[in-house]
């Protein structure tokens, strides 16, 4: 049983070490997964009609779905925010889930959860200075407020980095440890809820929350 994260190779560019690891390649097969369906998607526009129906329907009813969610989250004035938050909660949320399919989920790795993290970092302190300017800029100078500003894109990352990683070690343990008629009753449920349950709960709490303070910078005039 290992846990660490497995490195592929190094590869020098303009002199800086760039690593291919299994979070790498793990990302760009989710990556590529999603551009394909964005592709298929694209060219069956075409073909929508006025009444939905089948493959048509379900699309309408994700985006739908994920407008309505938005418009709770965050309100009609951050609905430009919806492309970048839609791709992030199915980035998310298949990473979550690709545990099913043998792949370290790449969440399980802080620095993808990081990198999500700190763009709601970068789009709440653009709020708040927009929308309160020289006031919040002078209010950075209590250190307080800005290690409360500080703060939030390293409890988003290591909620979701630390749910997904402790899901993955207790379904390792489990295998290693428990008894072979054991590993063929018990995984089944387990997985259910780390993989799929927990899984999907967690990228959307992640957006919940991440759209939750981009609105309060963004009603804070």
């Amino acid at each position: 049983m290992n846990f660490d994260i497995e490195i592929y190779k190094v590869v020098k560019i303009f002199g800086f070490d760039l690593w291919i690891t299994e979070t790498i390649r793990n990302t760009w097969i989710i990556m590529g997964a999603l551009i394909l369906l964005a592709v298929v998607v694209r060219i069956s526009l075409s073909r929508f009609k006025d009444i939905p129906k089948g493959f048509q329907n379900v699309i309408e009813l994700l985006v739908e779905t994920f407008d309505g969610f938005l418009k709770g989250s965050a309100g009609n004035k951050l609905m430009w925010l919806g492309n970048w938050y839609f791709m992030a909660f199915a980035f998310l949320l298949i990473s979550n889930l690709s545990g099913l399919f043998g792949l370290r989920p790449p969440t399980a790795d802080w620095s993808i959860t990081f990198a999500f993290a700190f763009v709601t970092f970068i789009l709440i302190e653009y709020m708040y200075i927009k929308t309160q300017g020289k006031k919040f800029l002078i209010g950075l100078l209590n250190p307080l407020n800005l290690i409360g500003e500080l703060a939030r894109p390293v409890s988003l990352s290591f909620r979701l980095f630390g749910n997904i990683l402790a899901g993955m070690i207790l379904m390792n343990l489990l295998y290693v440890m428990a008894p072979v008629f054991i590993k063929f009753i018990i995984p089944s449920a387990l997985h259910f809820y780390f993989d799929v349950f927990a899984g999907a709960l967690q990228a959307y709490v992640f957006c919940v929350l991440s759209l939750s303070f981009i609105g309060v910078a963004a009603e804070s005039e």
